[in-house]
């Protein structure tokens, strides 16, 4: 098996932009997942627009968009990138408890949008706890990854 090395460190181990300057433009596309648990109550009152804040889970999908679009300020060694679609679905699932949410990013660029589906599923759930915290603080903010990724040298991955 090959020796993985840190991309983001130079030879003498201090943080280093990846230098992607000759890499070819490519359109890479990544999937990120996350889920917001909470009472059977909160639930009801977010997906029936009961929140005294307003629509929860429109609030959580354009803060999500928006994320993804401010990455690169938020990450240190993200290269900023020209996202040509990000996509947040909410889905409510009663029988779980919970709101799964899930973040798609594309581009046509040198470097992946793994950290931008990331950002975006990570600033959604944030959102939501933020949008339903007066009436649950016992929330919980679970199993953020990333599912899907396609594009650029490394070809395609998906979760198992």
């Amino acid at each position: 098996m090959a020796k993985k090395t840190l991309t983001h460190l130079d030879e003498r181990g201090a943080a280093s932009m990846v230098d992607v300057s000759a890499k070819p433009v490519t359109a890479r596309e990544a999937t990120a997942k996350g889920r917001v648990v909470m009472d059977a109550e909160t639930l009801k009152l977010v997906t029936g627009g009961g929140l005294a804040k307003g629509n929860a889970l429109e609030v959580a999908r354009l803060a999500g968009i928006m994320a993804a679009k401010k990455t690169a300020d938020l990450i240190p060694l993200c290269h900023p990138l020209a996202i040509s679609k990000v996509s947040v679905e909410l889905t409510p699932d009663t029988k779980a408890g919970c709101i799964d949410i899930e973040a798609t990013v594309k581009v046509a660029g040198q470097t992946g949008v793994e950290m931008e589906a990331l950002t975006a599923v990570s600033v959604a759930c944030l959102t939501l706890y933020d949008m339903a915290k007066a009436v649950d603080r016992s929330m919980r903010i679970t199993d953020i990854r990333l599912t899907h990724k396609s594009g650029g040298k490394s070809g395609t991955y998906e979760a198992k």
